[in-house]
């Protein structure tokens, strides 16, 4: 037994009684479905049939006794969520790069501990000598900060984005949202702002301009339509200038028509005269309404898809109250009318009634109840773009994304709005999804193949998780939106599922890796940007820790190639002193790095492209390593000898060249810090000159750098200190011996960066929608 308030905890058919439904949680409709014993119907979507109750939802009025069919993962929610777990996530890019990192590094380090290990013995070092010097490369090698500073890269990443209205659920996804490739959007709400005011109405006696056409509103055909128009409706407007309107947008602008033609409609009396209501079906993409009427006339009310509700018409309405039969020449010049609104961005909706006995249309199935309408007319509406859409679009092409519309809409109106913000061109594929459904998987693959943009209208929830499917397997990283909870499987299997915050249902919002707490196509451009950033942050972060991991181990390297003749110029905990006191503030503050110029401009990273490549490798070892390298073992070497140091010469405590080789020491492990400095100001772009992004445009890596050179000159200076680290004060000279490495370090990467954006030949446009794939629809 069901009665009002309960949960329906299984899927089940009635058999006695009647109820209204909450179905929201299985197809995103918020308003209420009937459900009846007597209602059977065996056509259409297993979700639309009239005599069965659905796991999950809930009874808002009535009783009925019911006989359960389903439990468990049986039932209609346990298939969706069983779909849902079938497309399981996969690692982000970023986490398959940073696994990769994390080997690369352990192989460098424990394979330069291994290969100084026999060369330190060699060198005349005894095994337990050279076993500690060993395992301190080795430490040399592996960044501790590595982790810490990708998470909070990450997690700065994903606050900036929450207070500019997307809300991240992974850190990772930050990343992966860098490397998009492909959009596909909704259209109503994403694209426009959702509020739609109707601006034309057709009747059979001419047209309406609502713009521009006051005296029409006297016309009674008109009132007629409107009135119908807003008798089929759930929603209310605001009763009060300052109060709020609720209902769908659709519905609010009809509401709206019917006051401006002077025939409110008061909910309460409208609620109070309803006999039967079906809801909107997202299938059969119309409403009808059985209501009675002020003069005791009952009549059926419905508004919808005009492809839809046309077939249910067979009279049309004439001026002066008549009516005659709608011919064949009447639905061609219909259709073409219908397509001409479409064309112009407009969204259609036919309206039609017809008069019923009271008696016997209750209990009626929809498809009888819907047999033999009269068309009102053809109410067209427009719901204009957001303004900054354009923009936003503009920017996602320049930045090499491609972006498919994916809408319940028609196809001719999303197709012009999408033209009126930027997506496609003139000649734009249409895909209805009955024309999807029809292509294969070899078709589908090569229809998305190309490059131009793509408007699939009439869409269902599986043609987006079909649509995502395809995209990926041609390895592209896809962004999908989407609002209801049939979404949830396109939504989670997309690479980025970006629910509405302010639509969408909660089922769509759990299964979402993005929320849009504002619903703005822009934010999804804000992301990706955010993605990029935060993606060349971290290819900073290691830029930086593998350059100076160079000047670290070219010492032990010169000590074991020279057979212990040049001293070991740094020790263990020296090299502890960099990698856990000097090296962390600066790192973690490159993870703060504004967006360098041009970031946009670029086209999306290939997601299987490693996030280490040779030229990383080649600008931090061979570039700005050697440069460091050479800096520090001269330094070291330079203080040695204007202490009568000649190599071979004694240099261990008691002999005559141990302090100078203590300040030697402290001259090339502050060397390293300098060139740190002079490092991280070079890793702080790739392309830009550093006047380009300014000095002081990360105010963190200048406090790192402070709190580094801070600790520096207190471990160089510190008497009680130079014991454990086996350094030295230097004098005057010394210090001012390591002051232009910074400069020299930055100043070389400066130099090539310059030279590599002299000889960059000047980037190619790349305008979507211009190849065709298929004639317009």
């Amino acid at each position: 037994m069901i009665s009002e308030g309960d949960r329906v905890c299984a899927d089940a058919r009635i058999i006695d009684g009647d109820l209204e439904v909450d179905l929201s949680t299985l197809t995103g409709e918020s308003l209420p479905a009937p459900r009846s014993a007597d209602q059977l119907d065996t056509t259409g979507p297993l979700l639309q049939a009239r005599e069965l109750v659905f796991s999950g939802t809930a009874c808002i009025e009535g009783e009925a006794r019911v006989v359960v069919t389903a439990t468990g993962a049986r039932t209609e929610l346990g298939r969706i969520a069983a779909l849902s777990q079938r497309t399981g996530r996969t690692d982000s890019p970023l986490e398959r790069q940073v696994k990769r990192v994390a080997w690369l590094i352990a192989l460098v380090a424990v394979g330069s501990g291994l290969v100084f290990l026999p060369a330190g013995v060699a060198a005349g070092l005894g095994w337990t000598a050279a076993a500690t010097f060993a395992i301190g490369l080795i430490v040399a090698n592996v960044p501790e900060g590595l982790l810490p500073t990708i998470t909070l890269a990450l997690a700065v990443g994903v606050r900036d984005l929450a207070r500019r209205g997307a809300v991240v659920k992974r850190l990772s996804a930050v990343e992966t949202l860098g490397s998009t490739t492909v959009i596909c959007t909704d259209k109503t709400g994403t694209l426009t702002e959702n509020r739609m005011r109707v601006t034309t109405v057709w009747l059979s006696g001419g047209e309406v301009d609502l713009e521009n056409g006051a005296d029409a509103i006297d016309s009674p055909e008109l009132r007629t339509l409107a009135y119908t128009a807003a008798v089929c409706t759930s929603a209310e407007l605001a009763s009060q200038p300052s109060g709020a309107a609720s209902g769908d947008p659709t519905e609010l602008a009809l509401l709206e028509l019917a006051r401006t033609v002077r025939v409110p409609l008061d909910p309460h009396d409208r609620d109070a005269g309803r006999r039967a209501v079906f809801h909107f079906d997202p299938h059969l993409r119309r409403m009808p309404t059985v209501d009675a009427e002020g003069n005791g006339n009952i009549a059926v009310h419905t508004k919808g898809a005009p492809e839809t509700v046309l077939p249910c018409c067979t009279t049309i309405a004439e001026v002066g109250g008549g009516h005659r039969d709608l011919t064949d020449l009447d639905r061609t010049r219909l259709a073409g009318l219908i397509d001409h609104y479409a064309a112009q961005g407009l969204r259609i909706l036919a309206v039609a009634r017809r008069r019923v006995d009271g008696d016997t249309v209750i209990g009626l199935a929809r498809a009888d109840i819907e047999k033999g309408l009269c068309l009102l007319g053809l109410v067209a509406m427009f719901d204009p773009p957001r303004l900054q859409v354009l923009d936003a679009i503009t920017q996602a092409h320049r930045a090499g994304i491609r972006i498919h519309v994916v809408t319940g809409d028609n196809g001719l109106t999303a197709a012009e709005i999408a033209r009126r913000v930027g997506i496609g061109s003139a000649g734009t594929q249409i895909v209805t999804g009955e024309q999807l459904d029809a292509l294969s998987e070899p078709e589908l693959d090569d229809l998305l193949s190309g490059d131009a943009e793509i408007i699939f209208a009439r869409s269902s929830p599986e043609v987006k998780l079909r649509i995502a499917d395809a995209l990926r397997a041609q390895g592209q990283v896809v962004a999908m939106t989407g609002d209801g909870v049939n979404d949830a499987p396109a939504l989670h299997r997309a690479d980025i599922g970006v629910a509405m915050g302010r639509s969408g249902t909660d089922v769509a919002r759990e299964a979402a890796t993005m929320v849009l707490t504002d619903d703005d196509f822009g934010t999804i451009v804000v992301a990706v940007e955010e993605g990029r950033r935060v993606y060349d942050n971290i290819r900073k972060f290691i830029l930086y820790i593998f350059t100076h991991a160079v000047p670290e181990i070219v010492p032990f390297l010169v000590f074991a190639v020279s057979g212990g003749a040049i001293p070991l110029p740094l020790t263990v905990l020296q090299i502890l002193a960099i990698d856990l006191g000097t090296d962390i503030l600066p790192a973690l503050a490159l993870s703060r790095e504004p967006a360098e110029p041009g970031l946009m401009d670029r086209p999306p990273r290939p997601p299987k492209q490693s996030i280490i490549r040779g030229s990383m490798l080649l600008r931090a070892w061979a570039f700005l390593g050697a440069i460091s390298a050479v800096l520090v073992m001269g330094g070291f070497l330079l203080v040695l000898h204007q202490a009568g140091w000649h190599p071979g010469a004694p240099t261990r405590v008691g002999s005559p060249l141990h302090h100078a080789y203590q300040q030697a020491t402290t001259v090339a492990w502050l060397g390293i810090v300098t060139c740190q400095v002079g490092t991280a100001f070079a890793a702080r772009t790739d392309h830009a000159s550093l006047r380009a992004i300014g000095v002081f445009g990360n105010p963190a890596l200048l406090a790192g750098i402070a709190a580094e050179i801070v600790f520096a000159l207190t471990l160089v200076y510190t008497p009680f200190l130079h014991p454990l680290f086996g350094t030295a004060a230097l004098s005057g000279g010394q210090l001012l011996l390591v002051v232009p490495f910074p400069f020299i370090v930055w100043g070389a990467d400066e130099l090539r960066r310059l030279w590599r954006r002299r000889g960059a030949p000047p980037p190619e446009p790349r305008h979507h929608g211009e190849q065709r794939i298929g004639k317009a629809a």
